[in-house]
């Protein structure tokens, strides 16, 4: 090999070595310098950062702290799924104490095959209404509360972080023992809470 061609493979060498310590440098800017991030399944605790780099854990306390407000955002997250169908509810009431003429409380005489009069007991349907602007503008506010943090939870969840993760379940958990605890039964078609989600996911 002669001279030329030497010079030449040692500045192309050099110029790709300049090229990926360039690529290697904007990666790192991109993510906030010495953050620890992978999109694997990882551990991280110290130095791990969330969302942006200011949102960076120098400390296990800190780290700690990040797990606590996680699991209280995803209990919130149960909360506004609550929310939102109790005020359905307040609606459907409110509806009914003020549109629906009154049926003395639902009750009726009936008499049974041996001439015995039989009273009866059965509960007045609320007929389809449809909410006004001011109630749909609440009802579309609470939708849009849950779908934010919902994205918000999903994009924590991205980083495959194990105690993260393990922080939402934990999340889930307590806000559904909490904010799920309701009769069950009784409705038009029997369902319970869980069966009137559309999914059991994050949104």
């Amino acid at each position: 090999m002669d001279i030329s061609s030497m010079t030449m493979a040692m500045g192309a060498s050099s110029t790709s070595a300049a090229a990926s310590a360039a690529t290697s440098a904007a990666m790192s800017m991109s993510m906030g310098g010495d953050c620890q991030i992978s999109m694997l399944w990882n551990w991280y605790t110290v130095d791990s950062c969330f969302i942006s780099a200011t949102w960076k854990n120098t400390s296990h306390g800190m780290f700690a702290g990040t797990c606590i407000g996680v699991i209280c955002l995803v209990v919130s997250l149960e909360f506004l799924r609550r929310l939102g169908k109790e005020y359905d509810r307040y609606l459907v009431r409110n509806y009914k104490t003020f549109h629906q003429p009154s049926t003395s409380d639902g009750e009726s005489n009936s008499q049974d095959n041996k001439g015995v009069s039989v009273r009866t007991t059965s509960v007045a349907a609320v007929a389809p209404f449809k909410p006004n602007p001011f109630q749909q503008a609440i009802r579309a506010l609470l939708h849009m509360l849950q779908f934010a943090v919902a994205y918000f939870i999903m994009l924590l969840a991205m980083y495959y972080n194990g105690y993260i993760i393990i922080s939402i379940f934990i999340g889930a958990y307590i806000g559904s023992f909490v904010f799920s605890w309701e009769a069950l039964g009784g409705g038009s078609n029997g369902q319970t809470s869980v069966a009137n989600e559309a999914t059991v996911c994050c949104g």
